[in-house]
């Protein structure tokens, strides 16, 4: 008889493949996909990360940076969403503030539908985590170290952290 000794792992990393595939299908303006995904399991890697969002928490002044690398460092794995920014050129938009995309080029800014296609992302990819009753919370400040870090690459510049846990007790939202 073969049983798995850690079924509850097995989930959650179908969960998270499932939760890249949910985002990587999720509807983005003009059809174009600037969506990268990935899976950190292994406890090194989502050290490095932790590390740097405790470094990024004692540079800005937020505390709560070092609580939420204490997060992913408890759960079982980690998925990190980001987006490549590219201008979309959508005549008449100005979401972004600016006069179309070659002034907001030149004022550094970015495109307000790449934001919006990664919400959008994330949404789904955490409906899925919650459709199969996996705990998880969206974190910006794991993707402010995946950013600095370059984890999703460099030409990635926004990004968020989605850890997954399955344990007796949320341990995103029971904690201190």
């Amino acid at each position: 008889m073969r049983v798995n000794a850690d079924p509850e792992m097995a989930g959650l990393r179908h969960i998270a493949e499932l939760m890249c595939v949910a985002a990587r299908t999720a509807p983005k303006a003009r059809g174009t996909d600037n969506i990268v995904t990935a899976i950190i399991e292994e406890q090194a890697e989502r050290e490095v990360i932790a590390e740097r969002m405790r470094a990024i928490g004692e540079r800005v002044g937020a505390p709560f940076f070092a609580r939420d690398a204490d997060c992913i460092m408890a759960a079982g794995l980690l998925v990190v969403i980001g987006t490549r920014l590219q201008r979309l050129g959508i005549p008449g938009c100005n979401l972004c503030g600016f006069d179309g995309c070659a002034e907001c080029e030149r004022a550094g800014a970015r495109c307000a539908y790449n934001a919006g296609d990664l919400g959008i992302a994330l949404g789904s990819a955490v409906a899925v985590a919650a459709a199969h009753h996996a705990d998880n919370r969206i974190m910006y400040t794991v993707g402010r170290a995946v950013v600095e870090l370059g984890t999703l690459g460099e030409d990635v510049a926004i990004a968020h952290g989605i850890p997954l846990s399955a344990r007796g007790k949320n341990i995103f939202f029971d904690r201190k």
